[in-house]
């Protein structure tokens, strides 16, 4: 279905250009690496799935989740890895995500320093940088005022 593949393609594409969002390297790390952009990415969409889970139904949560890995592989390949690298990376991120996610599930209960942990065990923040998680903060709340409406349209700057 064509309408739904352009709205994945929204949803995509409103994620990564969150994903890009300067300031989150500038403020944790010098390093614009693929696999930091992709963890960047993962917390963005890790939180787009905790938020919208509930609101949407399962299949068009299904096949979005399965539209975003086959970007993520397409990425990969134009890098230029081969097909055993590929399918391994590939496990691999999948599982990085489900432990995000997973770690992302009492973040609304959580206390600053808890969110600050959490975000550290995955990435380098530089120390003391709440910018990073204050961040995150406000994308969660903004997230959760949202409606999907605003992410399938087509890409648009999200002021939060």
């Amino acid at each position: 279905n064509n309408f739904m593949n352009s709205e994945y393609i929204n949803i995509y594409n409103n994620l990564v250009n969150l994903s890009r969002n300067k300031n989150l390297f500038f403020n944790f790390t010098e390093k614009d690496t693929f696999s930091d952009r992709l963890l960047i990415f993962f917390f963005h969409l890790a939180f787009f799935f905790k938020y919208f889970k509930s609101k949407i139904d399962q299949k068009y949560m299904q096949n979005f989740y399965d539209y975003v890995f086959r970007q993520i592989e397409l990425d990969i390949r134009e890098i230029g890895y081969g097909d055993q690298t590929v399918n391994k990376k590939m496990k691999t991120y999948v599982n990085l995500l489900y432990s995000i996610i997973n770690k992302f599930e009492n973040w609304e209960k959580s206390n600053f320093d808890e969110k600050n942990t959490v975000l550290k065990s995955f990435i380098e923040i530089n120390d003391n940088n709440e910018n990073f998680v204050d961040y995150f903060i406000k994308y969660t709340k903004y997230l959760s005022k949202t409606s999907l409406n605003s992410f399938t349209k087509s890409v648009i700057n999200h002021k939060f």
